[in-house]
């Protein structure tokens, strides 16, 4: 009886171990979380594999796939899903329509470049810069899916310059004058523009109320001014189990990678590449998003690099989706107006994230948070670890609530569901050398900053630093160098405690105090 029952249990331990579920490949970094967070792993895909020759697909650069390409995904997905591997060669196609438990699998040497044809791209209703309306459907597109992958060691190219404007003074003559040379229109010598319906489209937008105009476009309106409504090219819309591994995102026509209203997002090992000169040329904007893990990438690009957003103003607070529980790790950011960003669309929420273990070089801000009236929302509970920075053109970490204000309002106005906020954020082991700026806080009178700890951490930089509108805000062991003026300059802030911190510039006062000050404490 004894050894029935011996076995019995052994029997019961066997089979928990078979049934067990492996290790997540991304539970290592979960180590030290200081969040709750669900470990999540890579989707699993069925054994089910075709190749996109299979479908009649030509790799010669000019031959339209799109077919091809929905024939096969609509192949895999009959068979309730696996893998669509694309060979070696250059593979010209239209908007591809991702399906539940698809991977796109890309071997080295293919590179899918999407057609410059705008005709392929319908107006479809969606969600940009945070705001609903029309907008040209995406290359890579899906909406209400589960297990969905784009993996391998190919490219993928969106074509964008056959989209987007550009001024003369963002390229180098040589690169100016073969933009000229490839068509387009040309206004005042000076911004190249790929068609008058571009044109038609900015002037409506710089119109009074322009993007409340834009937002109450019809479809019809909308095809009209079809390339100045260019889409971001990889959009996932509320989608479940997202992996992105190993391929080389680039040329977008507008951000990059969006996934929006996805959970369960792993980004692992790509790198995101835009020109310096793209407009709205963003890496990554990760928007309203649930258990998120950016890995091992690289990103060089013409805006926001790693961005987190969660919708714009009304909008975005209507739909009242945070982007919470991420974890950014060991990424590196080249060109970009941000290395890790946070805003400015952030009015559904931001909490819960971890970043560590990056590097920005020459980035024009390394750390941005920013936002302004009107947006509402509240960012919050953010870890921020090793980071280490160099030759940042602007502000190595900035904490800004004026973002493209102009004309600030006389009055202070009162806090409301319009009012942003940032507060409880941790920031340690940050190393910035050769900024313009070394710190910048400039938050409102109405809602100054709020709970910042920076520690254990070193700035150098050609101007000074700035604590403004601030509350509740640590400094201890940062160490702040300044080539011109004081170090640092602290106006109408409270309950600030700098601790064992040095500042060293060429000034008598390496910290000046304007404006009206309390219980400010430098020990």
């Amino acid at each position: 009886m004894k050894l029935t029952s011996v076995l019995l249990g052994l029997c019961m331990a066997a089979s928990v171990a078979v049934n067990a579920s492996p290790p997540s490949s991304y539970a290592h970094l979960y180590d030290g979380l200081p969040f709750d967070m669900p470990v999540i792993d890579k989707p699993v895909f069925p054994a089910n594999t075709v190749s996109l020759t299979d479908f009649g697909a030509v790799a010669d650069g000019k031959t339209l796939n799109t077919e091809a390409f929905a024939n096969a995904i609509d192949a895999l997905a009959a068979k309730g899903g696996g893998t669509l591997n694309v060979p070696a060669g250059i593979w010209m196609t239209g908007p591809i329509a991702m399906k539940s438990n698809i991977n796109l699998h890309l071997d080295g040497g293919a590179l899918i470049l999407f057609s410059p044809d705008p005709d392929l791209y319908p107006a479809i209703y969606t969600v940009y810069e945070g705001y609903e309306a029309y907008r040209a459907i995406s290359p890579i597109y899906g909406e209400d899916l589960e297990n969905v992958a784009i993996t391998g060691d190919g490219v993928i190219d969106g074509n964008g310059a056959a989209w987007r404007q550009v001024k003369r003074d963002q390229m180098t003559p040589p690169q100016w004058r073969r933009k000229i040379k490839s068509g387009g229109i040309l206004v005042n010598d000076n911004v190249w523009y790929p068609s008058q319906d571009y044109i038609d489209g900015e002037k409506i937008r710089e119109s009074e109320d322009g993007i409340a105009k834009l937002k109450a476009m019809t479809k019809e309106e909308a095809e009209a001014i079809k390339r100045f409504i260019r889409p971001v090219m990889v959009k996932l819309v509320n989608c479940k189990n997202v992996y992105f591994q190993g391929v080389l995102f680039q040329n977008s026509p507008a951000w990059n990678l969006h996934p929006l209203m996805c959970e369960n997002l792993i980004i692992d090992g790509v790198y995101i590449k835009n020109p310096e000169y793209a407009q709205n040329g963003d890496g990554l904007d990760v928007e309203s998003c649930k258990n998120v893990i950016i890995y091992r990438s690289t990103l060089d690009v013409g805006d926001d690099a790693i961005c987190i957003k969660s919708g714009k103003d009304e909008d975005g607070r209507r739909r009242g989706i945070p982007t919470e529980n991420v974890i950014v790790k060991d990424c590196r950011v080249f060109q970009g107006h941000g290395g890790f960003v946070v805003g400015s669309e952030m009015s559904g929420g931001v909490n819960n994230v971890a970043v560590s273990d990056c590097q920005f070089i020459g980035t024009d801000v390394g750390l941005r948070f920013k936002s302004t009236r009107g947006r509402g929302g509240v960012v919050k509970n953010i870890f921020i670890d090793n980071i280490n920075m160099l030759d940042i053109v602007g502000e190595a970490l900035l904490f800004d609530l004026y973002y493209w204000v102009k004309n600030a309002p006389k009055t202070i106005p009162p806090v409301d569901e319009t009012t942003p906020q940032f507060r409880d954020i941790t920031i340690t082991r940050v190393s910035s050398f050769n900024s313009g700026i070394p710190v910048k806080f400039n938050g409102l009178p109405e809602m100054p900053i709020e709970n910042i700890k920076v520690s254990n951490s070193i700035f150098t930089a050609q101007k000074s630093g700035l604590l403004s509108e601030s509350t509740g805000i640590v400094f201890d062991n940062v160490d702040i160098s300044s080539a011109s003026g004081a170090a640092m300059t602290i106006n109408n802030c409270s309950n600030a405690t700098l601790t064992d911190c040095k500042f060293t510039s060429p000034a008598e006062e390496k910290i000046l105090y304007t404006g009206k000050n309390k219980n400010v404490k430098v020990k």
